[in-house]
């Protein structure tokens, strides 16, 4: 058993409440820029002072709607600044916020509005309105139901600063400050990737905690003055930990809804950071490396990747000799600098979480100029737990614990977590957290090992080992990492428990597809389904299992595969909203297919 543990930053006092933050910036810093929204193509500027103006109103209208001290309300939506508006009013208001993801069901939204005991929930648009009305009739407890994009009353805002035009402010003040560090704030509910989402009930004290650790590890990028494009979905706790951390550390914050419009939206907004899942990475390293070469530049982008790549591992034993740097300083203004653009061009670095990396795409971004602060965490740790820094990084890890949590490898190989940021309980369901919480220490379910200076690498997930026929233990992670790097292959599966050998079902990017089908000469027309069988297709795969097979041994090596028609999407419930996997539901729905695998 290993354990380490990281001295903690400045403790969270009994009284204090996430809504301070906003009251402190105001009566500080009133005229600091919080946020900027864009309106009609421009980026408007909004003061500590403007936006503590505005949740006070709304918070005024909650509490005329009759929203109580402790009461559950939900929140639909898409990235956009009346999210965080409205989060934080309704902790204002003394109430807890329950976060939904825009894509939900209408089952998954009666799911954690009922399991919750949501009094009110805000939807965004007519079809979120849509959703909750099919299932409203079985939702006892929900008394109100508010819309942020409303044409009819001018929206959720609007509507409810109206309602409480005559609360006094006090009455929203004397309600805030009654609430305690170790009350709820919110409850969120898990991605479900095996089985029915639990809520898990995080407190004023565990995001407070977490603020502080973010601020403590990252001093370089939450610096006030700095900017943040937030594009990932609130409901998904990293998200929304970065950001609350942003507008404690007065780092401007901007929102983007739609990735679609990320790049432009890049260049516009300028982010000193950005904060991303590892396939947003992957996808601009693979959109880069196919435009160099769809335009007969690929033989540079190749040498400028190879160079970025050794500059970054020469940076963990001494530093770049003369001969790199000559090389590097070359493709830094051939190609580098391109990159950095991309991402609009005051970017100094990225974090990253909620899958692994990988430690080639990790070096490509520190040789271009933009690390990738790796880290881990879970719904239950208020996000990360574990870090890379610039003080303390590590490729090929997810860093050490952040401030005041400690980190433990139980003897099965198991990471146990500890400290102010786990989670107190999973709301109404007290089976899974006994399960789950012993002794204060969260059993996070993954695999991972701990080195002498406290460094963590995740290598696995417990119940997702694969157990083959012949008794090998087989972690699949790892395998689908590497597969997912290449920027043909979209997703990729493991399977092969209580079998013969390691097969992978595989789903073809369908960006960098048409790029592949004119280097290739295939029809334009061609769907994934008609060149499945294709020797081109299937040979360009076989090279990108051979490069995932380096990294394992024989008998952990895959053996055969399998191109899928379609990719695997939220619709059909094979990924979550932040693109993990369902292995339950992948493999039920292409059971025949890995049948046909083992079939000879």
């Amino acid at each position: 058993m290993r354990e380490y543990s990281a001295p903690a930053a400045k403790p969270v006092a009994d009284d204090e409440n996430l809504s301070d933050i906003l009251w402190a910036n105001a009566e500080r810093f009133p005229e600091s820029i919080s946020f900027r929204r864009q309106v009609d193509g421009s980026w408007l500027d909004v003061t500590a002072r403007e936006f503590a103006a505005q949740v006070l109103a709304v918070a005024k209208g909650l509490i005329e709607a009759g929203v109580e001290h402790g009461d559950r309300i939900g929140l639909m939506s898409k990235t956009r600044y009346e999210w965080q508006l409205l989060d934080f009013a309704i902790w204002a208001a003394g109430a807890v916020t329950v976060p939904i993801y825009d894509t939900s069901s209408p089952e998954q939204v009666h799911w954690i509005l009922s399991d919750s005991g949501a009094k009110g929930v805000f939807v965004e648009t007519d079809e979120h309105l849509g959703n909750v009305d099919q299932v409203r009739d079985r939702l006892g407890d929900l008394q109100y139901v508010w819309q942020i994009e409303n044409s009819h009353t001018g929206g959720a805002v609007a509507e409810l600063t109206a309602l409480g035009s005559k609360v006094a402010d006090d009455t929203v003040h004397e309600r805030r400050r009654g609430v305690k560090a170790d009350e709820l704030a919110t409850i969120v509910y898990t991605s479900g990737t095996t089985g029915r989402p639990k809520g898990v009930e995080l407190s004023h004290r565990n995001l407070l905690a977490e603020i502080r650790a973010d601020i403590a590890a990252f001093p370089q990028l939450m610096e006030a003055g700095n900017s943040l494009l937030c594009f990932l979905p609130l409901a998904h706790v990293l998200a929304r930990a970065i950001a609350v951390t942003a507008i404690t550390a007065r780092v401007t914050l901007g929102h983007t809804p739609d990735v679609k419009n990320l790049v432009a939206d890049l260049g516009t907004f300028r982010p000193t950071f950005v904060v991303a899942v590892p396939r947003v990475f992957e996808k601009v390293y693979n959109s880069a490396k196919q435009k160099a070469h769809s335009e007969g530049k690929g033989k540079i982008f190749d040498q400028a990747e190879a160079v970025a790549v050794a500059y970054s591992e020469a940076q963990d034993s001494g530093g770049a000799g003369l001969g790199l740097k000559a090389k590097h300083l070359v493709f830094d203004k051939l190609v580098f600098t391109k990159l950095r653009a991309a991402l609009g061009g005051r970017c100094i670095a990225a974090v990253s979480g909620g899958a692994p990396l990988g430690a080639r795409l990790a070096h490509f971004f520190r040789g271009i100029g933009v690390p990738v602060f790796e880290g881990y965490g879970l719904t239950e740790t208020s996000a990360a737990a574990n870090v890379n820094t610039q003080t303390a990084f590590r490729v090929g890890t997810v860093g050490r614990p952040v401030a005041g949590t400690s980190v433990r490898i139980a003897d099965d190989g198991e990471v146990l977590l500890k400290g102010d940021v786990v989670f107190r309980a999973y709301f109404n369901n007290e089976q899974a957290t006994k399960e789950s919480l012993e002794d204060g220490w969260f059993h996070t379910g993954d695999l991972g090992e701990l080195d002498d200076d406290g460094f963590l690498k995740i290598t696995g997930r417990k119940k997702e080992i694969i157990v083959t026929a012949g008794g090998k233990n087989v972690a699949p992670s790892g395998l689908e990492d590497t597969l997912r790097a290449n920027p043909l292959i979209s997703q990729a599966m493991v399977v092969g428990d209580r079998r013969p050998f390691i097969g992978v079902l595989v789903t073809i990017d369908e960006e960098f597809f048409p790029a592949w089908k004119a280097q290739h000469g295939k029809p334009e027309s061609a769907t994934v389904a008609d060149l499945a069988d294709d020797a081109d297709l299937k040979a360009a795969v076989q090279a990108a299992v051979d490069e995932a097979n380096k990294q394992v041994s024989h008998a952990e090596a895959i053996k055969k595969f399998v191109i899928l028609a379609h990719d695997f999407s939220e619709a059909t419930g094979e990924i979550t909203p932040s693109l993990k996997l369902k292995r339950n539901v992948v493999s039920k729905n292409y059971s025949d297919t890995i049948e046909s695998l083992y079939a000879r």
